[in-house]
């Protein structure tokens, strides 16, 4: 390396800036509160031959990580196949296409080609959620699609803006296609401009350092990530180590899929085999390859976070055995539900395969879903029609130095929920309360983290309301004798009366008037090592601070309470007669 060391970790950390300050003017200059307040979005630079990975910002989703790359390497194939138009200076491609390295419709990518004089170096691409892409119901998740087609608008990558200027008849052919089309011109405008933006800042940093020594470094740090990643997969015991998640439903089927797994340890490389899980399904739990690939790199980067963000961290990950099962979706498989749900699941997979290998390393299962909550109707006091997308937080698992996090984000991402008041103010509804999901936390040694209760209504008018949520049927897994999270729940009140969706957590077009009244129970964390010997006084402050019952704390962790204080004689009796 002719670089030396310290003029590689300032590039490297310029390279991560460069992507820092697009994360932030994207969601600066966003319209939609679901990008401009909960983040759902993300930036990256990424190679001009065959996409890899060079940096991505450290505010962006993880799930991104992955399927961006196998995005931007797609559309370098297809320029050179004469699918998609030669790139030239300024001009910016859009694709939402889940079977050409997506995830689903509502998780647009922009893509820019970066030039240093005529040479293209890099790409600049980036994904923000839209609210809308068309389809069956408004916001996208549709829980009973059968097709992709009625999940929303699929566009190729098609150049939306051409040497810097918008192609005004592919906007109007977009805005045609879904709904609220005249709010989404400040978020392409964000969107692009994220772009612009992270061209000018890269172009300072190679004006400074030369071109050469920005290539010489980019490639060094790629090296330096494989082999971080080795080292790190070198402590774990070499053999198989093997797991089961499972998704609720499809949305069509009421029947639960299955993700098998085995891990497998052969000197400095894993492979993932998920040979033996599920068939594709009818419904739009499918997961495409980019995302199940991606699912599998995230959960790595939770086990090994210090190893650096670059394509190299993941050259010694081989994933197998997803041919034929609904992780490998093809056309025409619904899949609005394979990154914010599916991804979950896998990740899920390969924390329960690995916590016993690894148990200072990994956490026992997280929440695992991101509450998509999408409602569409008409303001009649505004006049003029709405679509609404809530995400959600959960409970983290439990693990061997604490208990899990309270109302986390998802484990796909770092997204938070957009702030009540903004929603308020942006939609018809009043949330009743927004709170901890009290006892939903797994019991353990080290307990899980509590989910999210909230409850809101709906105003004034008509709308539609949709969902598309996971781990209904099935709690969070516990871990090495913890207990599992207790699982979401979600209930609707029309007229007075409660409803509770036949897929318990996935539903569409539930109608709902004025009055009417929607309640999310999030899932809490997977508890972490045996609950009985949870030391007593740290279950009296759950018990003291709402957290569990007292009979709670009796039947899950053994614990008598008298007066506010933990019985230790009762205690000592209870948790001799362990179950």
């Amino acid at each position: 390396m002719s670089v030396d060391p310290i003029t590689l970790s300032v590039i490297q950390a310029g390279l991560q800036q460069v992507c820092d300050e697009m994360d932030l003017a994207f969601s600066r200059a966003a319209f939609s509160p679901v990008i401009a307040e909960a983040n759902d979005r993300s930036d990256g630079i990424y190679d001009a031959k065959d996409g890899a990975l060079i940096a991505q910002g450290a505010g962006g989703l993880p799930v991104f990580v992955g399927t961006m790359q196998y995005s931007t390497r797609t559309l370098i194939e297809m320029i050179a196949e004469g699918r998609a138009g030669a790139p030239e200076p300024g001009d910016i491609y859009i694709v939402n296409d889940p079977y050409l390295g997506g995830t689903h419709l509502m998780d647009v990518r922009f893509a820019r080609p970066f030039y240093r004089g005529d040479v293209l170096f890099c790409w600049l691409s980036n994904t923000g959620h839209w609210p809308d892409t068309g389809g069956a119901v408004p916001g996208g998740f549709s829980a009973a699609a059968t097709a992709v087609e009625q999940e929303g608008l699929r566009l190729p990558p098609v150049k939306l803006f051409k040497r810097g200027e918008m192609d005004a008849e592919i906007y109007a052919i977009i805005c045609s296609n879904i709904r609220v089309a005249e709010q989404r011109i400040g978020d392409v405008k964000a969107q692009a401009a994220a772009l612009d933006l992270g061209a000018e800042r890269l172009g300072a940093l190679m004006d400074r350092y030369g071109d050469d020594v920005v290539a010489e470094a980019i490639a060094e740090l790629r090296h330096r990530a494989a082999s971080q990643m080795r080292a790190s997969i070198r402590v774990i015991p070499e053999g198989t180590h093997y797991s089961v998640a499972w998704v609720d439903s499809d949305g069509v089927v009421n029947e639960p899929l299955e993700i098998r797994l085995a891990v497998t340890r052969d000197t400095d490389e894993l492979t993932f085999d998920f040979s033996g899980s599920s068939p594709p399904c009818l419904g739009p739990m499918n997961s495409v390859r980019a995302t199940t690939l991606s699912s599998v790199y995230l959960a790595m980067r939770h086990i090994f976070p210090e190893v650096p963000i670059s394509a190299g961290a993941f050259e010694p990950l081989n994933v197998t055995g997803i041919e034929g099962t609904f992780l490998d979706a093809h056309y025409p498989r619904p899949v609005s539900g394979c990154a914010a749900e599916v991804s979950q699941r896998i990740a899920e997979a390969v924390f329960a395969a690995l916590v016993e290998a690894l148990p200072d390393r990994v956490t026992a299962a997280p929440a695992g879903t991101s509450g998509n909550f999408a409602l569409g109707g008409h303001d009649p006091d505004r006049s003029r029609d709405f679509v609404m997308y809530q995400l959600s937080g959960g409970g983290y698992g439990g693990w061997s130095g604490g208990d899990g996090i309270s109302n986390g984000c998802s484990t796909i991402g770092i997204s938070k929920a957009p702030p009540v008041e903004i929603m308020e103010q942006a939609f018809p509804v009043l949330y009743h309360h927004y709170a901890l999901h009290e006892g939903s936390g797994g019991a353990g040694l080290q307990r899980g983290g509590f989910g999210l209760d909230y409850e809101l209504e709906l105003r004034r008018g008509q709308a539609k309301a949709s969902f598309v949520m996971d781990h209904g049927r099935f709690g969070p897994q516990g871990a090495l004798g913890g207990q599992d999270g207790a699982p979401n729940k979600v209930t609707v009140w029309r007229n007075g009366q409660a409803y509770t969706p036949e897929h318990l957590s996935k539903e569409q077009d539930i109608p709902l008037t004025a009055g009417d009244r929607v309640r999310v129970q999030t899932p809490g964390g997977g508890g972490y090592g045996d609950p009985f010997e949870r030391d007593p006084d740290l279950v009296a402050e759950d018990v003291r601070l709402g957290r569990y019952s007292a009979a709670q704390a009796e039947e899950l962790f053994g614990v008598a309470m008298r007066d506010g204080q933990p019985d230790l004689a009762a205690t000592g009796h209870l948790r001799l007669q362990k179950p």
